[in-house]
């Protein structure tokens, strides 16, 4: 059966158990899916079950079936790090031999002494921060002087913050943008992050206009290759911001997981062709950072509801791989990133049901099938086509 469209949804940060090396990154013992699902008494994943997601690994309320009508399987990160760039990016087919840099005590002196002299005042913070934390903590001194909120996480971010009626959005972005020149070289981090925040002292809150402003992948993505030969790429949610834009014809803003599904419900009930890559942020951003057991249960609980209303809105051309970056388990002290294994779910017509993958060596196995469905190929990963095909 010849396919005209992939849709690749990315839960963001939904890993599914400890790599080998997790404990080099502080990671031992986690497990995002199977941790939560024992942290809150089980999860009721039904239609994901059905598709084989407890055939994966053990999850408590979602047992595995006889017959999934997904293939299904599990991918091991090859790159170095656990960060959502280089997930997405090995996702697409770049593989990253050293990791983004991370910056737990805070930005070199001189690095910032640069950066306030290109920006032109100083700035304040500049430690790693929970982003909602750290406004509370320097909003008041920040509407006093104007001077930029500065700070990081454990990521590989350089995050600037600052009240829109303190600092106009354009000029927050203007900063970011000399952030993002300047941190090039042994300080080039994953992102440079755009903050904007409004409201009053103890009303703090962060605001939709957020934007990062990623590096360009280092080599020729399996998206540049799609795009190369007039293969639409759509990207939803934070997809082109982790790209830079590099292999996305069109994109689609989306603020959260409910917004994604919705744009990407609209996406499927149209005409359009090519890959639609979708993340949904939620998971990792709210829920997983927060160290929030619950809420990142009933946010997958609240996916696995409308997940009938995606595979319904596919066409019998139509396939869905569903799959993770990272881990980002919500049940440990850390609030970091964990590096996990994460899951593999390809459905659809064209689709040989119940076919176990098994262990992926990376997540480019991803690029490489993708770019199979299309009748191209592409040299990093092993496609898994024929074996569900």
């Amino acid at each position: 059966m010849l396919v005209r469209r992939v849709a690749l949804l990315i839960l963001d940060s939904v890993g599914v158990g400890e790599l080998p090396d997790a404990g080099k990154y502080g990671d031992s013992g986690s497990n995002t899916l199977a941790n939560t699902a024992k942290a809150v008494g089980g999860l009721k994943l039904p239609n994901l079950g059905r598709l084989g997601l407890g055939n994966i690994i053990d999850i408590k309320g979602t047992l595995p079936v006889q017959k999934p009508a997904a293939a299904f399987g599990r991918m091991a990160e090859r790159s170095a790090g656990k960060d959502t760039t280089t997930g997405h990016w090995e996702i697409a087919g770049i593989i990253l031999e050293r990791p983004f840099p991370v910056y737990p005590n805070g930005f070199p002196s001189e690095l910032i002494g640069l950066y306030e002299e290109k920006i032109g005042r100083p700035v304040i913070g500049n430690k790693a921060a929970s982003g909602t934390a750290i406004i509370e903590e320097l909003g008041k001194k920040h509407m006093e002087t104007g001077y930029p909120i500065v700070y990081t996480s454990a990521d590989s971010v350089f995050q600037v913050a600052a009240h829109e009626e303190v600092i106009p959005v354009e000029n927050l972005y203007m900063m970011c943008q000399v952030a993002r020149e300047l941190l090039v070289g042994e300080h080039a981090v994953g992102r440079v992050i755009a903050r904007p925040f409004t409201g009053a002292l103890g009303r703090f809150k962060r605001t939709a206009r957020r934007h990062d402003f990623s590096l360009k992948p280092p080599g020729k993505t399996v998206l540049d290759l799609l795009v190369e030969n007039q293969i639409e790429v759509t990207g939803v949610g934070k997809i082109r911001d982790i790209f830079d834009g590099e292999g996305i014809s069109h994109t689609v803003p989306a603020l959260g997981n409910t917004e994604g599904i919705d744009q990407t419900l609209s996406l499927l009930r149209s005409t359009r062709s090519g890959l639609i890559f979708i993340n949904l942020v939620d998971f990792d951003m709210l829920f997983g950072h927060r160290n929030d057991p619950l809420g990142y249960a009933r946010a997958l609980e609240e996916l696995d509801q409308r997940l009938p209303e995606i595979l319904m809105a596919m066409r019998d051309e139509d396939i869905i791989i569903i799959t993770a970056d990272h881990g980002c388990d919500p049940t440990t002290n850390s609030t970091d990133h964990s590096r996990e294994y994460v899951p593999l779910l390809v459905y659809g017509e064209a689709i040989r049901p119940g076919v176990d993958l098994g262990v992926r060596e990376t997540f480019a196995d991803i690029a490489a099938t993708v770019a199979d469905i299309f009748g191209l190929k592409y040299s990093v990963g092993k496609s898994f086509w024929d074996e569900v095909l």
